[in-house]
């Protein structure tokens, strides 16, 4: 099944414009784009040339906000490294995404969030591979819908950051730059809040390529929305996940894989 990106234009604006409480008035006025092209652009509609215009008063980038205005390029599938699962699940209107990441040797194995558990818990049993832990990287329902079937069926001990409980699973909590081991990989968490108070993004590290999960920090072309942090958001992103090295595989809470490199340069939020 090929995933969705997670936001179109409409969506992406949206965000932008709530962030930096612009309205339609004011995004026309400071655009020079009349308001019925900016409401149609929140409508969808493909007008790469209006995207361009109203880009640099959201701080977003132009090429890239045209690209999504126009039909946005899905990213390419990266190479998979052996040791890294994806699984995808409906969660209301959406769908929502998990991960599984383990050591060949040691055959130790993690999950990281539990909105679409399920089928990577039936691959683990398939593989013979135990899991450990679940690492979340942020408490929004959508993200620990299945935590509780995980931890009855495997035992495994769920890690998130202190400001981020999880409400009716004991947990251990961190503080966010801890390092963990799963076998012989690392996983280091790393400051992502903004759409979440206490949100962080996990690199794994040991498998032929690094990997960051992303939670709802970054998508495919877009990012989270956090009306109420929204400079926080982008600067963690900026700084945390996007100054990783640019073939590093980002597994996101929603929407497909895509890369460092490929978000650097089409993501409006982040692509300049």
């Amino acid at each position: 099944m090929r995933i969705p990106l997670e936001d179109g234009i409409q969506d992406i604006l949206l965000k932008a414009m709530r962030g930096l409480r612009v309205p339609e008035s004011e995004l026309a006025k400071r655009s020079g784009v009349p308001v019925e092209r900016i409401s149609a652009l929140l409508s969808g509609a493909p007008d790469g040339d209006s995207a361009r215009r109203v880009a640099p008063v959201l701080g977003l980038g132009a090429e890239a906000l045209a690209e999504s205005a126009t039909g946005a390029p899905y990213p390419e599938t990266p190479d998979i490294p052996v040791g890294f699962r994806m699984a995808t699940a409906p969660f209301g209107d959406m769908t929502v995404n998990s991960f599984l990441v383990w050591d060949e040797a040691t055959r130790e194995a993690a999950l990281f969030d539990a909105g679409a558990a399920r089928e990577l818990l039936s691959f683990a049993r398939a593989e013979g591979l135990g899991v450990r832990w679940v690492f979340i990287t942020h408490a929004h329902r959508d993200h620990v819908a299945g935590l509780a079937e995980v931890v009855r069926e495997t035992g495994a001990s769920v890690i998130t950051e202190e400001r981020e409980p999880v409400a009716g699973v004991p947990a251990e909590v961190f503080r966010a730059g801890a390092r963990f081991r799963v076998g012989a990989l690392g996983v280091e968490s790393r400051e992502a809040c903004g759409h979440s108070p206490g949100q962080v993004a996990y690199v794994v590290t040991g498998l032929s390529r690094p990997v960051v999960v992303s939670g709802d920090a970054l998508f495919a072309g877009s990012m989270g929305g956090c009306a109420g942090a929204y400079a926080e958001q982008l600067g963690n992103t900026a700084r945390h996940i996007l100054t990783l090295p640019g073939r590093t595989l980002v597994a996101p809470g929603h929407g497909p894989l895509t890369t460092v490199a490929r978000e650097l340069a089409h993501n409006p939020f982040f692509a300049r």
